[in-house]
């Protein structure tokens, strides 16, 4: 018997948000579009079933967000948290379009919440999802399936023909019977590698045995690998990666946004041996929050915690999990498996440092300590009102930043040949483009949801 052979013009592999923006894309301009997602339904979208925002320029209030965000701050945020390393002409391109995103996206069943506020800082910069990324991705698929789309659960490709930088046909596993896919154009939207722990290690060694991937388990890179031993040009550094500090208690994967630590420029962060390692207060939360990952990561045991007391508690979103607690720093280090006396020398150190300001967590303060190495230049608090709560931070990967190259058709570049003329890609798999290093709070979406557009009319103009 012949395996299934799965024909459409257009084929998107990876039912994310990218994916189903290529997708609906691609069938407003007319094309057949088939999507191949690697998870069950009940799983469906990738690391978009945990997002909660999108990055979004705007010139005056919206319903949604407030103020204004122009293009020139949105690029200098931008600039500020990559240090300079991305591609300017890709990151114009998804500040400029995030712009009418919204009403796009309403446009397809979406709906939008005001936004929260406290650490996050972001009424003026992020449009939130009303009910998350869950929600938006429900309305998508409603919105892909009124519009002929036919989506594949359980479709693990396997192998992509790909002959002079041009796609033909792919194999695919789908409910672990093999089944072949063709089309005339291809989208490749299926995320990063974060979940496939061995690639992790070959990049971040014997450390990454202890890194927890907050997303979906099913993006395995396998796609990626595919696209980069057909020659498609890479781009990013394996080691560079989203990567925020959660909670030491979430599970292996998919503990997703409620296991996120807001709380570490509110107190101290200290490693296993009650020791401070960096500037908890360097900057506004939204554009430092995505390296703290990466910091853990570098401790003994990529291990930290995070220290703070009663004054602060109602200032951050807690974890999903309670916090640890003592009456004294000495019981709370007990609590945490700290050396009590490294610890409350710790704090007195750090509570004796501290310059008295006028405390306000919405702003870059003049709270800041004097002779303390490392300093922390805002939100500087003593430790002193009772009872003291801890919270143990992991390494928490998110996506990484190695991807393919595109340019601004998200036409996936060719290491010889040039662009291809039928494959195009969106999302993770892309944003090590625009992402050299650093992070800004929901501008992942913003990159996905343009370029999935982006991707999908062309894909769409090169099927015809």
């Amino acid at each position: 018997m012949a395996d299934p052979l799965l024909q459409s013009d257009i084929v998107v592999i990876g039912g994310g948000n990218a994916g189903l923006c290529a997708a609906l894309s691609a069938a407003e301009a007319g094309a057949p579009v088939t999507v191949l997602e690697c998870a069950p339904p009940e799983f469906r979208g990738g690391n978009s079933r945990h997002t909660r925002n999108m990055r979004t320029m705007h010139a005056r209030p919206t319903g949604v967000l407030t103020g204004s965000y122009s293009e020139q701050e949105y690029l200098d945020d931008l600039l500020r948290v990559t240090g300079g390393q991305t591609d300017e002409r890709l990151a114009r391109t998804v500040i400029r379009e995030s712009e009418e995103c919204a009403q796009w996206m309403m446009s397809h069943g979406v709906r939008f919440q005001p936004p929260l506020g406290g650490t996050l800082h972001l009424g003026r910069t992020n449009a939130f999802f009303l009910g998350g990324g869950k929600a938006l991705l429900n309305a998508y698929y409603r919105a892909a399936e009124q519009r002929g789309v036919r989506i594949v659960y359980d479709a693990e490709v396997t192998s992509l023909d790909i002959r002079n930088s041009v796609f033909d046909s792919g194999r695919a596993l789908v409910n672990g019977r093999p089944a072949t896919f063709k089309g005339k154009a291809l989208v490749a939207a299926a995320g990063g590698f974060e979940a496939n722990l061995e690639w992790l290690k070959d990049a971040w060694g014997p450390a990454a045995e202890n890194f927890l991937v907050r997303g979906t388990p099913y993006n395995r890179g396998a796609v990626l690998k595919l696209l980069l031993t057909a020659g498609a040009e890479p781009v990013g550094d394996p080691t560079q990666c989203h990567a925020v500090a959660i909670d030491g208690r979430a599970p292996k994967f998919d503990g997703g946004i409620v296991t996120r630590l807001d709380c570490v420029p509110l107190g101290i962060a200290v490693n296993q041996q009650a020791e401070r390692f960096y500037d908890e207060g360097e900057d506004l939360w939204p554009k430092r929050y995505a390296i703290w990952g990466r910091l853990v990561a570098q401790q003994p045991g990529q291990i930290a915690f995070s220290i703070i007391d009663s004054k602060v508690m109602d200032k951050f979103m807690p974890s999903v999990f309670p916090p640890f607690r003592g009456e004294r720093i000495s019981e709370l280090a007990s609590a945490l498996g700290l050396p009590p006396g490294r610890l409350t020398a710790t704090v007195c150190a750090y509570n004796r440092s501290v310059v008295a300001g006028k405390f306000n967590h919405q702003a870059l303060d003049d709270c800041h300590t004097s002779g303390l190495i490392p300093p922390k230049s805002h939100w500087a608090l003593p430790l002193d009102t009772p009872p003291f709560f801890g919270y143990p931070l992991r390494p928490g990967i998110t996506f990484t930043y190695l991807g393919v190259k595109v340019g601004e058709n998200a036409a996936v570049e060719m290491a010889h040949g040039g662009p291809s003329r039928n494959i195009f890609a969106a999302g993770e798999i892309m944003a090590g483009n625009i992402l050299g290093k650093g992070y800004l709070a929901g501008f992942g979406m913003a990159i996905g949801t343009v370029f999935g557009r982006i991707a999908g009319r062309e894909a769409a103009r090169a099927a015809r």
